[in-house]
């Protein structure tokens, strides 16, 4: 461990246009950082070049262009570009939230001498299998991906024992953990909004909500077929949906079509309004099968919801006996909300919320920090500004 405050230069790709849980993370760890005595500074893609002071330290965007289908991200392809800025910045560590069009960060901070920190925000394996391979292929492809980003990085950043797997299974001997979190002051129980639960279901409807980008990758359909399920069986139920994404059509259509009771807001860019609609669901939907962690539904926790996610995520391991998983099928899905619907109101909300509270980002700084082998400098300042729950 270092004494001394160091410059954390970040490098992310695939950071949603407006939110999401990498954006989020993203935040909250440069947040922390500079309460914690550091200078972060954060790169990603946008539509031109700015240079900006924040909360969360420096963020730079470099001009990016949009990848096609992706419903707005952008990525960082100019590397000349991006190893100039990075000379100018002269980094005392680097993170890199991108495995792959950023994979080789590593060899430049190899030959500058800088550590650097892969964080996996995702299952290699996990994302190729919901773009149509095989398990085996997805594996072996995995694995070869991972073994050359294991080998150019310093360290390898997992979230969730989950996520570790696939490194422990190549043999990498550079994987720390680092459990991500929750603003549990911004999400919580008391923003449970009668009036929204009224605008969105009726008498004894359930209701039940997903936030999520709806991409191939999270599994988004489960959940219309999950309510599709639960109507078929004489359940009353709805759906809200907030989120935007390349699929949002085609699940529109699945709606009319079917006749099923579907709201979609689109993007829902007021983080209160957000904190609302998941303090007042029943239910919490999470279907993504690639999830390493799970940001929207740990939010969702931390406002008394408890969440029915997927079993082939690292989800189970967050959520833990405070909500329910099920396999990727929308009966499944039904099955697990109907077991969370059938269990006392109050002791379903409190155990979620208790669940939430063991994730707080003060301890995620740290154990990023640690990652990087960097101190906290200022130990009082991020307990203080970023709250451990009930502690």
């Amino acid at each position: 461990m270092t004494g001394q405050s160091l410059r954390i230069v970040r490098l992310a790709n695939f950071v949603a246009p407006a939110s999401g849980g990498l954006r989020t993370a993203l935040r909250e760890l440069g947040r922390g950082f500079q309460l914690a005595g550091h200078e972060p500074v954060l790169i990603v893609p946008g539509e031109r070049h700015t240079d900006r002071d924040t909360d969360q330290g420096r963020v730079i965007t470099l001009p990016g262009p949009l990848l096609p289908g992706t419903g707005g991200y952008r990525v960082l392809t100019d590397k000349r570009r991006v190893a100039a800025l990075l000379e100018q910045l002269a980094p005392d560590r680097l993170e890199v939230s991108d495995r792959t069009t950023l994979r080789w960060t590593g060899r430049w901070a190899r030959r500058a001498r800088v550590p650097a920190v892969m964080v996996s925000h995702e299952t290699a394996d996990g994302v190729l299998r919901t773009w149509g391979l095989s398990e085996n292929l997805s594996r072996r492809a995995a694995d070869a991906l991972n073994t050359r980003t294991a080998h150019v990085y310093s360290r390898v950043v997992c979230t969730t024992e989950f996520a570790e797997r696939e490194f422990v299974r190549i043999g990498a001997r550079n994987v720390v953990r680092a459990p991500l979190g929750v603003d549990l002051m911004e999400r919580h129980p008391a923003l449970h909004d009668p009036g929204l639960r009224t605008l969105h279901a009726r008498g004894g409807e359930a209701l039940l909500v997903m936030c999520s980008r709806l991409s191939v990758e999270k599994r988004p359909g489960i959940a219309l077929d999950a309510l599709d399920a639960l109507i078929r069986r004489g359940r009353r139920a709805v759906l809200v949906v907030a989120g935007d994404g390349p699929l949002r059509a085609r699940l529109e259509q699945r709606a009319r079509e079917r006749g099923l009771p579907v709201t979609f807001l689109g993007h829902v860019s007021d983080r209160t309004a957000l904190g609302a609609l998941q303090a007042t669901a029943d239910v919490a939907l999470a279907p993504g099968p690639a999830e390493t962690f799970g940001l929207a539904a740990l939010e969702a926790m931390a406002c008394g919801t408890p969440v029915v996610a997927s079993a082939s995520s690292a989800l189970p391991e967050v959520i833990g006996s405070a909500g329910a998983t099920a396999a990727d099928r929308g009966e499944a899905f039904a099955d697990a909300v109907e077991l969370l619907l059938d269990r006392d109101v109050r002791t379903r909300r409190d155990a979620a919320r208790a669940r939430a509270e063991c994730f707080g980002w003060g301890a995620a700084v740290e154990a990023f920090l640690a990652a990087h082998d960097a101190e906290v400098l200022r130990p009082a300042a991020v307990r203080r500004t970023l709250p451990e729950g009930v502690a």
